[in-house]
């Protein structure tokens, strides 16, 4: 494949040996590039056999214009930015890697749960200001044998759930999409929606976002919460009608959130959930640690250098350009 060129069009780590080695091994070039925009994308790219993207947006109008391009991998799980009918119809791979942060999600959800339950933050805060002895004023529930509620049973959520079995609680899931079965096999209980919000004393979310389940946590939704509850959301932003939540917030109808992810990233500065005293705010951060992010990068050019090896990466997208038919080589590649 001498003279094929593999663009990332978003780099943000430290480094591209990982993928530098990849490309080498399929006698490829690599290139980084921290595009702008469509246009740019799509002038960087336009003859690359193959695409690493984080969070740029590889819409039709940039399809269209990739020439040679023969798969297109997400650094990470969700591929909202890739136009896949648009790849599909184009014979493009795309592919994603699933498992790389699992144990940093479900951590970080614990770390949020565990906070938001104990006031750390904001107990924090007001030393910091000058106050002492806040637990009177400010009261806090016993975390050890509260119900903690799943929104959502894969692996994430599995492992918040198996993480925080020392702290006996009681766990409810909802999950339409998981056999109550397996549900029961793992300790927890099913149980509706309405249930779920209504028991739950720490509620984590770990539902992917479709137009199911956007805005799923709305102004409804948290009125069943407990005013006492707990909300964490290491999922997707668009779970929670977040102008419903800063007014639950407001109002006191729930104790706390914690939000590693948001509906608008990077989150605008004038914000209202950014003056919320309770909210815990984090940067989608929940994924990273130097373990994952290599793990991260492997799966990303493991995935290219399989599909320009005519192998099936590991995680596809859109298998459906299997029957459709892929993009072949072309006499270009060498």
């Amino acid at each position: 494949m001498s003279g094929a060129r593999i663009a990332i069009i978003d780099g943000g780590y430290r480094s591209s040996e990982i993928e530098a080695d990849g490309a080498a091994a399929v006698g490829a070039t690599l290139e980084v590039r921290q595009c702008r925009d469509e246009e740019d994308v799509a002038d960087f790219a336009h003859d690359a056999v193959a695409i690493l993207v984080r969070q740029s947006l590889v819409s039709r109008r940039v399809i269209e214009r990739l020439g040679r391009c023969r798969v297109i991998a997400r650094y990470g799980t969700g591929v909202d930015n890739v136009d896949l009918e648009a790849a599909t119809e184009h014979g493009i791979v795309v592919a994603n890697v699933v498992g790389f942060g699992t144990h940093e999600v479900a951590e970080h959800a614990i770390a949020l749960l565990l906070a938001g339950a104990r006031r750390i933050v904001s107990h924090d805060r007001a030393v910091r200001e000058g106050a002492w002895d806040i637990g009177p004023a400010d009261p806090i529930s016993r975390i050890t044998g509260s119900t903690l509620g799943l929104l959502g049973f894969g692996a994430i959520a599995r492992a918040v759930q198996r993480k925080l079995k020392g702290f006996e609680m009681r766990t409810l899931v909802h999950d339409p999409f998981v056999d109550d079965e397996l549900v029961r096999a793992a300790g927890a209980e099913p149980v509706g929606l309405d249930e779920l919000l209504r028991e739950s004393d720490l509620l984590s979310l770990h539902a992917p976002l479709d137009g199911a389940t956007y805005h799923l946590i709305d102004a409804r939704a948290l009125a069943l919460l407990k005013p006492s509850a707990v909300l964490v959301n290491t999922a997707r932003g668009g779970l929670i009608d977040t102008a419903a939540l800063v007014a639950a917030l407001q109002e006191g109808s729930i104790a706390a959130a914690g939000l590693d992810v948001h509906e608008q990233e990077p989150l605008p500065l004038g914000h209202p959930i950014r003056a919320c005293e309770r909210a815990i705010l984090l940067d989608h951060a929940g994924w990273y640690s130097e373990q994952s992010t290599r793990a991260l990068q492997q799966g990303a050019i493991d995935a290219v250098v399989a599909v320009l090896q005519a192998r099936r990466p590991v995680s596809v997208v859109n298998p459906g350009v299997y029957a459709r038919g892929l993009r072949v080589a072309d006499s270009g590649e060498g």
